[in-house]
């Protein structure tokens, strides 16, 4: 619940980079509350996906940076099939591993902490 919380404190920052265990958490515990909420009102449902739009949005572009990809690769999740399939596996593929041009590498950081 804590990468959940994480995801929402950094509600609209774009920059820096994301693990795949923030990314993943965030988006386990989102489809999770989702569910749940589409079957108790399908106006609570609309509001919450409205309500993290942002936020599940920018930790995709934070997750993209970690790997050294632009965020503007998120609209390659708008072609039908082929970029749902290369999205995830741009959202499976490890990090870089030290600084890239978004920022120091989060698991090093989290290490050193």
């Amino acid at each position: 619940m804590n990468w959940y919380l994480e995801v929402l404190k950094k509600y609209a920052v774009f920059s820096g980079r994301a693990r795949r265990k923030e990314y993943w958490m965030f988006f386990l515990i989102n489809l999770i509350i989702a569910v749940v909420l589409s079957f108790i009102s399908d106006y609570l449902y609309y509001l919450y996906v409205l309500a993290v739009f942002i936020p599940g949005l920018a930790v995709s572009v934070r997750r993209l940076h970690d790997i050294g990809k632009s965020g503007w690769w998120f609209f390659i999740s708008l072609i039908p099939i082929a970029g749902w399939i290369w999205y995830i596996v741009l959202m499976a593929t490890n990090g870089q591993l030290g600084e890239n041009q978004y920022g120091p590498n989060p698991k090093e950081s989290e290490v050193s902490v």
